[in-house]
């Protein structure tokens, strides 16, 4: 498999699962742009780890729950390298809260942040694609959740079933135009956003409990799948959403 001279970019491409995505991409041949928003020193890092593979990357501080900041991800793409023919809508948070307590402000910041910025990120990715020629891949990082019900984490629950069917619909309306969209639906993953959990011997318990394969994933794990799906083995591959979840949706009724 290579992506060698494609354009790729990864939104929260700098740290957890996004960073794993950025340098899988790059290990394949992709040119990368980084997108971030905290700890500029991690992306210069990964900038530096990326051109010792002989490919490049720029890292552009942008707050995806922004179109303007969503358009500059593409703009930085097209006058760095000439194009984009990968967009990965791979950002966002949680909250950990219930319908009953969770907040207005809590409310738009997870909808703004992982549904809105794929919504638009597929959409200025889409239109850069058609304007070049060529078609492209859109894939978007959501969760079992799109599907799994987790009592106590409704927004994010919201936001990855939103995905889904951002997913399903843009794959259908963007097939005529040669771009697949298709989803990545990960598992329990060993990133910051399960810190708690991985401290907690007991969850940690309960969690391998729960997966058939008995462990979280490795982000890698999850970015080798996002680069099969970017590369040509996935020519036939839209409109639907690839788990990575070690069995666990089949196994439990929920966590």
């Amino acid at each position: 498999m290579s992506l060698k001279g494609k354009v790729a970019i990864v939104t929260g491409g700098n740290s957890g699962i996004g960073m794993s995505i950025t340098l899988e991409l790059a290990q394949q041949g992709a040119n990368v742009v980084i997108d971030y928003v905290a700890h500029p020193e991690a992306t210069e890092a990964l900038e530096q780890k990326i051109a010792a593979l002989g490919d490049q990357a720029i890292g552009v501080d942008a707050d995806v729950s922004k179109v303007a900041d969503l358009q500059k991800l593409v703009d930085a793409a097209v006058q760095k390298f000439g194009r984009v023919d990968i967009m990965v809508n791979n950002a966002g948070v949680e909250t950990r809260t219930s319908v009953l307590d969770t907040t207005e402000a809590q409310y738009e910041k997870v909808l703004e942040i992982n549904l809105k910025s794929a919504f638009f990120g597929t959409q200025l990715a889409a239109l850069q694609m058609i304007k070049q020629g060529g078609g492209g891949r859109i894939i978007n990082i959501t969760s079992v959740h799109e599907d799994w019900p987790m009592p106590g984490n409704t927004a994010y629950c919201l936001s990855k079933g939103g995905m889904r069917m951002l997913t399903r619909t843009a794959g259908v309306e963007l097939a005529t135009h040669n771009i697949l969209v298709v989803g990545v639906g990960p598992g329990a993953v060993a990133t910051p956003i399960n810190l708690s959990t991985m401290k907690d011997p007991a969850l940690m318990k309960h969690l391998d409990a729960a997966i058939p394969l008995g462990r979280m994933a490795k982000p890698e794990e999850i970015a080798s799948v996002v680069a099969f799906l970017a590369g040509d083995g996935a020519s036939y591959m839209t409109a639907t959403t690839v788990f990575a979840d070690g069995g666990m949706m089949h196994s439990s009724p929920g966590l």
